[in-house]
């Protein structure tokens, strides 16, 4: 999995490509650790991520914790297998998809 932050004022994106599991949410991990303070929108793109799993939206989960006291979060961009996730799971109802 790769990832590609844009910040710019008080907003960041980060840009996810390949799978979102096990192996790599704590990259994702920390990295929103080290950069997520002072942010008040924080955008998820998952145009280029192929999988989600567990360990994945936990970590998405817990930023939506984060910015539920400091802003605003979205996620954008999903496929059918990450929306089918979302559905499954009633992620759908916590998260902001665009």
């Amino acid at each position: 999995m790769t990832i590609d932050i844009i910040s710019k004022d008080n907003q960041m994106i980060l840009s996810l490509s390949g799978r979102l599991d096990a192996t790599n949410a704590p990259k994702l991990e920390a990295e929103l650790k080290k950069s997520i303070e002072g942010v008040k929108k924080l955008v998820f793109d998952f145009q280029e991520l192929e999988y989600i799993s567990s360990a994945g939206l936990r970590v998405l989960l817990n930023a939506q914790k984060i910015m539920n006291n400091q802003g605003e979060m979205t996620v954008r961009n999903i496929n059918d297998t990450i929306s089918d996730v979302f559905e499954i799971t009633g992620f759908v109802d916590i998260l902001t998809i665009e």
